[in-house]
């Protein structure tokens, strides 16, 4: 599994996915604190106001867009691609006014551009991604962004989905209001539990709320309820949470640092070994996400023929995109080992030639592992 996720989990997050334990019972209120103890490091804040979701990346991101946009409030949507556009529009459901300001294709937004677009109105809510998974662009100025955002009185609503525990990301000294992330990403763990968590200022605009929000499961008051205060909001997924609570616990083992060291030493290396065979990456190298690889197709190239031919011949898997001519890598958690990088790059090089394209395979292994052995060297 090597696409744009899910991605492989670790035998002790199975393991605990095996396993149903009383929701409101002595030993879940231990796992709670401890997976909001371990969220705070993995997020990088001292906010009490960690919440966990039971769904997808995406209901985690409604959560913080329901509860931050009021009816009527102004809402900047910075869109680089599919990701960050579904923010924008989560925001209009909910009654946000959005207005969006669209990033030239294959770029990360800068600084200046925000700042000019914030200066024309009063908006109470900035929404962005850090990484857009659909065309592997990431955001690289975030830390400067949110800086102007709240310097113009935004709340600063991040989607950090396929960046958390791959790249930095402080919550606190970037002065973020909500980051969002999926459990089968960065963290390695089950699909359909996700973790978000909320500033002191969002939380303090929330609890400011005294109209009704629309969903009774996305409130994040109610949440709180069951998350902060030892009550009932819904029937948590138990068993999904005790897999999140062994993932948090792998990355905090790992350490912050060391994880971001070898998701940007792997990637770089399969990246090199991708260009060393003849074919060019989507995005220009500043602007370029490390969880996830976008490489261009060639027009007379199916890339559907050569992600089947991949998973039938070599048993591979690794994702197509959204109307783009390029097939996507993914470089998060469990699938950012060494091993995998090799297999990878192989079963890619086969398929691509399977598919009509002549490629020079061996100098692409060949610079794979070249830069692979200068990182473990340098360690």
């Amino acid at each position: 599994m090597m696409g744009a996720g899910p991605v492989p989990i670790p035998h002790r997050v199975a393991y605990a996915n095996s396993i149903v334990i009383n929701h409101l019972g002595e030993t879940m209120g231990k796992v709670i604190a401890q997976v909001k103890d371990m969220g705070r490091y993995v997020f990088q804040t001292a906010s009490p106001h960690v919440l966990g979701v039971a769904g997808p990346g995406s209901a985690a991101m409604e959560m913080a867009i329901t509860n931050l946009v009021e009816p009527g409030s102004r809402v900047l949507c910075v869109a680089n691609g599919y990701f960050s556009q579904r923010m924008g529009e989560m925001a209009r459901r909910v009654g946000g006014q959005v207005d969006v300001l669209e990033v030239l294709d294959n770029e990360s937004a800068t600084p200046e551009q925000v700042e000019q677009r914030l200066r024309q109105g009063r908006y109470a809510v900035l929404t962005i991604v850090q990484g857009e998974t659909s065309n592997t662009v990431c955001n690289v100025d975030l830390q400067a962004i949110a800086r102007v955002a709240k310097a113009h009185g935004c709340l600063v609503i991040v989607d950090a989905v396929c960046t958390l525990s791959t790249m930095p990301l402080d919550m606190d000294a970037w002065h973020i209001d909500a980051v969002i992330t999926g459990g089968q990403k960065g963290l390695s763990s089950i699909p359909g539990v996700s973790l978000l968590a909320f500033s002191r200022d969002a939380w303090t605009a929330i609890e400011r709320r005294r109209d009704v929000l629309p969903h009774w499961c996305l409130d994040a008051k109610l949440a709180d309820k069951f998350w902060n205060q030892n009550s009932y909001h819904y029937t948590a997924p138990v068993s999904g949470i005790l897999a999140l609570h062994e993932a948090l616990r792998l990355v905090c083992e790992e350490t912050l640092a060391r994880r971001f060291g070898r998701h940007r030493g792997c990637s770089e290396a399969l990246q090199e070994g991708i260009e060393a065979m003849g074919l060019k990456l989507l995005v220009p190298k500043r602007a370029r996400l490390n969880s996830v690889i976008g490489i261009s197709i060639p027009e007379h190239v199916s890339p559907d023929r050569v992600r089947t031919h991949m998973s039938k011949v070599h048993k591979v898997e690794i994702s197509g995109s959204f109307g783009l001519n390029i097939l996507r890598i993914g470089q998060m958690g469990e699938q950012c080992r060494e091993h995998h990088l090799f297999r990878t790059l192989h079963a890619f090089g086969q398929s691509l030639e399977a598919g009509g394209l002549h490629l020079d395979l061996p100098a692409g292994m060949a610079a794979l592992e070249q830069k692979l052995s200068a990182r473990a060297m340098a360690l």
